[in-house]
């Protein structure tokens, strides 16, 4: 087909479709209706107050009668104005000069806009079918009033009104709710809704019923505005709009303020621990309109302990205006933040070391999460922070003091191996199974010189076990072959050894490479084919688990002197299932019919001795 013979069409919107689609994946919840008709109250307001800085700013929400009104004194609409902008599904006034209002005008006051997207008014149709908008320009005084009235199934109608029934310039939009839903224009839900989005907007809002009861919606500043007599008055201010926000009195509060991006607000430090996964819900006003209350992406990640409420005038919302925007603007703004709570805690470590306790009392694992990539707050911190070790729970920095050499576990289970024989022993290990602490530990002598970090392995606990006198393990010489012959099947090895405390017969030290070189075995022991082979070719040398017998335990001793090989072999089981217990790993399969094996052995020893 030839270019000559083309034509151009135009596509056709069904508008019941998008207001499907609207309500049930753009917008979370029918309620965003109400501040998308405060929103472009409060955008009209700044539009008429770029060309007259003297223009009132009221908006005025009337509940009752089974409708609902929004009036602003805002800059209005001409009837050419109407057609462009209400009738012409995403075009916005805010993007396109209007009017004897210059386009530099408009350019200035479209940063003030809050909306910029002109499908705010859609929203109006997820809790009704029509919608009626009288207007009157404030730009072009001469200009008529308009009044539009639009339905849900795309058909709208404009007239055009006496003078005398809208004297003076703005808009009114007036909604009859659906009877699906009338709960969200009720007059109460109204109230609560326009305190949930309004309650920081810089114009008067005020909600009426129908009997003309006016509520004041917003005009108290936030605390973190507002002067106050003294810094505990201040601080006091902080906890109180903590308290009625998020619910909890803060451990502190962390005042924000970056003026570059016009943003202020107050972070909260939590008064009790939370998990580091758990989404943060801070409270974000785009020119103090509410854009959300759960945006996590206003912090770093690692601040999960801190609930934020900040008003700020460049952040970019999302097309729903539900959520931020990612961009360079808002990278910039979470790092800022990030570093406003990292000299906080700078601060409070220097100033307030009992406040310090506290805080690292609930949340050390968020000051172990930053401080792995904070050197600064490394130094600062590390020294302060508890760890479980065989000393206790204590700082590293009281650690090493009593310990230059650390050990450091890789993992909790080999921790609850060791720890009661290495205490008896004098070592000093911390347990590194938990998260960010093996990394942290291993970084303890850039903190403090002179102190030596090295990975707790098997060898290192055994040979600070005493060994046995010569005679006792040549008179046990017996037993031991027969326990390294019942244990080698699972690639372990039998030591005597005197240590204490005198009640553990026996530990089991094992490490991951081996667990891991036993585990790769047997899988390999059971698949066949392809898998076999890469599972054989993925066999590593690594060293086996060694049972360590302790001779001055009474059961060790006892059992070493059995000479009857089948007891010897039961006493032998018993003992490593003891051992496999105390370590707290989970049992494998073979050690699970082992420890049932060997009670079975004693349970048969011994009636066969009553008989």
């Amino acid at each position: 087909m030839s270019d000559d013979a083309q034509t151009t069409h135009t596509f056709q919107v069904d508008l019941r479709g998008l207001v499907d689609l609207l309500s049930h994946h753009l917008y979370s919840s029918p309620r965003v209706y109400l501040r998308e008709l405060l929103q472009n109250a409060v955008d009209a307001i700044t539009a008429r107050q770029a060309a007259d800085a003297a223009a009132p700013a009221r908006i005025s929400v009337r509940a009752g009668d089974g409708r609902l009104t929004v009036t602003d004194t805002g800059i209005g609409l001409t009837e050419a104005d109407v057609h462009r902008f209400l009738a012409t599904i995403g075009r916005s006034s805010k993007r396109t000069a209007a009017g004897p209002l210059d386009g530099d005008q408009l350019a200035a006051a479209r940063n003030d806009f809050i909306g910029q997207f002109g499908i705010g008014l859609l929203a109006c149709f997820v809790v009704a079918d029509e919608i009626t908008v009288r207007t009157r320009s404030a730009a072009d005084p001469a200009a008529p009033a308009v009044q539009w009235r639009g339905r849900s199934d795309g058909r709208y109608t404009i007239s055009l009104l006496p003078a005398a029934e809208l004297p003076e310039p703005g808009t009114t939009v007036t909604l009859v709710p659906r009877a699906d839903a009338t709960e969200w224009t009720s007059h109460d839900r109204v109230v609560a809704l326009a305190r949930h989005y309004g309650s920081l907007l810089r114009h008067e809002v005020t909600v009426a019923d129908e009997r003309g009861s006016v509520i004041r919606i917003n005009g108290t500043p936030p605390p973190w505005q507002a002067s106050h007599p003294s810094v505990s008055a201040r601080r006091q201010a902080l906890a109180d709009h903590c308290r009625t926000v998020f619910d909890f009195v803060p451990l502190d509060s962390i005042e924000l303020d970056l003026p570059v991006v016009g943003l202020r607000g107050v972070a909260y430090v939590l008064p009790t621990s939370v998990h580091p996964s758990r989404q943060a819900g801070h409270r974000v006003h785009l020119k103090g309109m509410l854009l959300s209350d759960q945006a996590p992406e206003l912090l770093p990640e690692w601040a999960f302990f801190v609930r934020c409420v900040v008003d700020a005038d460049s952040l970019r919302p999302t097309a729903s205006r539900e959520a931020l925007y990612e961009d360079e603007t808002l990278a910039a703004i979470r790092d800022a933040l990030g570093a406003r709570i990292r000299d906080w805690l700078t601060g409070i470590s220097a100033s307030d070391p009992a406040l310090l306790h506290r805080f690292i009392a609930v949340h050390h694992l968020a000051v172990k999460a930053l401080a792995r990539y904070d050197d600064a707050l490394l130094r600062l911190l590390l020294p302060w922070l508890p760890f479980e070790t065989t000393d206790g729970q204590v700082t590293l920095d009281e650690f090493a003091r009593s310990h230059p050499a650390v050990l450091v576990t890789q993992t909790v289970e080999e921790f609850r191996q060791v720890a009661p024989i290495a205490a008896a022993a004098g070592l000093g290990v911390v347990n590194g199974g938990y998260a960010y602490d093996r990394d942290l530990v291993h970084r303890l002598p850039e903190v403090r010189p002179g102190t030596s970090v090295v990975d707790l392995d098997p060898a290192t606990v055994t040979a600070h076990l005493d060994a046995v006198d010569p005679s006792a393990e040549l008179a046990a010489a017996a037993f031991l072959h027969t326990a390294r012959e019942v244990v080698a099947q699972f690639d372990c090895d039998v030591v005597l050894r005197a240590f204490h405390p005198v009640s553990a017969p026996s530990l089991l030290l094992d490490n991951r490479e081996a667990r891991h070189e036993r585990a790769r075995g047997e899988l390999a022991g059971q698949a066949d084919g392809l898998w076999a082979d890469i599972l054989g070719s993925l066999r590593a040398e690594a060293p086996r688990a060694q049972l360590v017998l302790n001779h001055l335990n009474p059961l060790v001793r006892r059992a070493a002197s059995i000479s009857e090989p089948g007891l010897a072999t039961t006493a032998i089981e018993a003992l490593y299932g003891q051992a496999l217990l105390l370590s707290r790993r989970p049992l494998r399969a073979s050690e699970s019919a082992l420890l049932n094996r060997a009670f079975i052995g004693l349970l048969d020893h011994a009636m066969h001795e009553e008989r």
